[in-house]
């Protein structure tokens, strides 16, 4: 076994369980911008929810894929390469959504505010899908030659476990964001994002527990069957502490099961970081992929200071961000004129 690249592959999985998680419950926030708020009130109510947080939790994103470009460039460049329409799609809409939630509030009608709930909402969605579509191809396979490059057109990935995997994602991130506001919000969101989240649980992470049987039918093995058992135990927890009213626990056990979940599919595909379905002897895997030991060892040096900073930063934000919010919390929208349009209007100077 090669210690770095395994290392480094733990690295990797746990930087995606990262995004997953943080990102996870801010997506489906963003998704819930039109299927669970009342009213422009609620929606305001959600944006600041997730308003100090959206866009650091992103970063997981980014350190993800700049640490599978740098410890295994032959994976990132054969995945990257296979997945470009739905990587490009996903980071169009990623844009899109960014910009919504930046300029949602830059005109005060309500047709300006309703086109950009639907970008919030849909790139959220988009979003999410592409992402769940390119983990579960990771584990369970592209048509890849011997070349690492992908054989066929620019839809061969698109496939039941592509389809599979973006639902596991959208699903998850719609409980998650339902735990989410029940933990943030108070009042009547709250007392409804409680009452959602226990009714929709157990059909939201269908398609993720799918995908992790499946991957563990294919290449599982008893420490990674263990682990899957232990994310099923955790789902039961979460719901039964949902029923409760025990709204943090609740989140926690939610979490639990993405964190088991996420280690048994890749417990269950290690060694292998890309399966070929073409042919097994052309699956790259964490030894034909990985950069040198000395890049390895780098890393991780660097890792090892800028990791406990990045989670320094964002623990100390979602501490000073922790109370819960209600409609009351909102100020009133309100428009400001321009100094020199005033004067123009009034007359007046100040």
């Amino acid at each position: 076994m090669e210690t770095l690249p395994t290392v480094w592959f733990c690295a990797i999985a746990v930087l995606w369980l990262g995004y997953l998680f943080l990102e996870g419950f801010d997506l489906g926030v963003g998704m819930h911008m039109k299927l669970f708020a009342r009213g422009e009130a609620e929606r305001r109510v959600l944006l600041n929810t997730i308003g100090p947080v959206w866009d650091g939790n992103e970063v997981w994103l980014l350190t993800a894929g700049g640490a599978t470009f740098a410890a295994f460039p032959l994976w990132y460049a054969s995945l990257f390469s296979a997945l470009y329409l739905p990587l490009t799609l996903a980071l169009v809409a990623l844009i899109l959504r960014a910009v919504a939630i930046e300029y949602r509030g830059k005109v005060h009608t309500d047709r300006w505010r309703a086109g950009w709930d639907w970008a919030i909402a849909l790139g959220s969605a988009t979003a999410a899908f592409c992402v769940g579509a390119l983990l579960a191809l990771t584990t369970t396979g592209l048509p890849l030659d011997a070349n690492g490059d992908r054989v066929g057109g620019p839809f061969a990935w698109f496939s039941g476990y592509a389809v599979l995997g973006g639902l596991a994602a959208v699903g998850f991130a719609l409980v998650h964001g339902l735990a989410f506001l029940a933990l943030k919000t108070d009042g009547g969101i709250r007392t409804r994002a409680h009452a959602a989240f226990v009714r929709w649980l157990p059909v939201g992470i269908l398609p993720l527990a799918g995908w992790v049987v499946a991957v563990q039918t294919a290449t599982g093995e008893w420490w990674s069957w263990a682990l899957a058992a232990g994310a099923v135990a955790a789902a039961a927890v979460a719901y039964s502490l949902g029923r409760a009213g025990s709204e943090g626990r609740a989140f926690i056990a939610l979490g639990t099961f993405l964190t088991l979940g996420v280690a048994a599919v890749f417990s269950a595909v290690y060694p292998a970081v890309l399966p070929s379905t073409i042919d097994p002897a052309y699956t790259l895997t964490v030894m034909n992929a990985s950069s040198s030991d000395y890049t390895l060892g780098l890393m991780s040096v660097v890792a090892l200071i800028g990791l406990p900073l990045i989670l320094a930063y964002q623990s100390w934000t979602y501490w000073v961000f922790r109370r819960r919010l209600t409609v009351g919390s909102i100020p009133t929208a309100h428009t400001v004129v321009p100094a020199t349009v005033r004067r123009l209007v009034t007359g007046r100077e100040g």
